[in-house]
């Protein structure tokens, strides 16, 4: 087909050399999915080098504590991948003996493993006829056959995976997964993409009608919630801090903050007694308090936006169960702590 073979000599002139592009090693191939889900591949690169460099194999992946992968997973988001991730290698550790599922239905059975992610590992590692199809598919498809179902609508699932896999070269599965992938990331590129160079624009539907820039359709979003976030950074004369262990379902599932409390809008200066935290964490000692940031630190997910205050506790004494300042580099925290523990200057307390 002039589609498949314009698109795969496109990417036999510009693919970027990526280390799991040079392996069929299906370890390495799933670490490099995972993380590039949602991720682009620009920040995603360092962390693959990282896990890879940490746990070479599978079973050392394993074999690690959930906290210290959770901490060389910390600035990427999305938390639940890295839980998955190392959910997933204990299960193929221990209970496959290190061998990965060489198929596509037996990958779609493994925790954090959805249909485009096995269809990936399936055709790259085992050259398995799997068609892929992410947002880089969606957007070159949609525009090059001019569809506008909505990409995230279920009709809209089911017709571009059908498209994709009537069109995957059943010779070489895995060279032209990957091509229409990059070509949608490098190529066919949301914003202004350079239509006056690309090798398809012969029979692209959207350029011949004036829909790029309008393709492909996506619904609209849950509304996005705002949330009131005030953390409570807890120092003693001794530079001892409070953090505590998120638990439960929800963001930062298992990550470490300082102890936090919501509020119905952002307080200034002066209220925060309204947090109504005295007796509750400090049990009547005596404490002194400064706010670290008067304007809202506005942490943004896809789901709502955290407006962010940061109050300075100053008190003689912790009780048990506080760490020292010096050892806070040793605890997974969301970035929005990590952040200001970067940025805090704890010596000046």
């Amino acid at each position: 087909m002039d589609f498949n073979k314009k698109l795969t000599n496109w990417y036999s002139n510009n693919k970027r050399d990526l280390p799991w592009r040079n392996t069929k090693n299906p370890y390495y191939i799933w670490l490099s999915e995972i993380i590039l889900q949602q991720t682009q591949v620009k920040q995603g690169l360092p962390y693959y080098e990282a896990f890879v460099k940490t746990y070479p194999t599978i079973f050392d992946l394993a074999n690690a504590t959930e906290q210290e992968v959770l901490k060389l997973w910390q600035g990427l988001g999305y938390y639940s991948r890295a839980r998955n991730l190392h959910t997933t290698a204990k299960h193929i550790a221990f209970n496959l003996d290190g061998e990965f599922p060489n198929n596509y239905k037996d990958l779609l059975k493994l925790k954090g493993v959805g249909d485009y992610t096995a269809s990936a590992i399936a055709s790259i590692a085992f050259n398995e006829v799997a068609a892929v199809v992410d947002g880089n598919v969606y957007r070159v498809l949609s525009r090059y056959f001019g569809i506008d179902t909505p990409i995230n609508s279920t009709s809209g699932i089911k017709e571009f995976k059908k498209l994709a896999s009537s069109l995957i070269d059943r010779e070489q599965p895995a060279t032209f997964n990957q091509a229409i992938m990059e070509f949608g990331a490098r190529q066919c590129k949301p914003k202004n993409p350079d239509c006056a160079i690309c090798p398809l624009q012969d029979g692209c539907v959207a350029l011949q009608k004036g829909l790029v820039e309008t393709l492909p359709v996506k619904l609209k979003k849950t509304k996005v919630t705002n949330k009131y976030f005030n953390f409570l950074v807890c120092v003693d004369q001794n530079k001892n801090i409070v953090l505590e262990k998120r638990t439960g379902k929800g963001i930062w599932q298992n990550l470490y903050q300082f102890p936090l409390v919501e509020s119905k809008r952002s307080l200034k200066t002066n209220e925060f007694h309204l947090l109504n935290v005295e007796e509750e964490l400090f049990k009547g000692l005596k404490f002194d308090y400064w706010l670290y940031n008067e304007s809202d630190i506005i942490h943004k997910l896809s789901h709502q936006h955290l407006y962010t205050k940061f109050w300075i506790v100053e008190i003689n004494e912790l009780p048990k169960g506080s760490i020292p300042v010096k050892n806070l580099d040793l605890y997974p925290t969301p970035v929005l702590i990590s952040d200001f523990i970067n940025t805090f200057n704890f010596n000046n307390i």
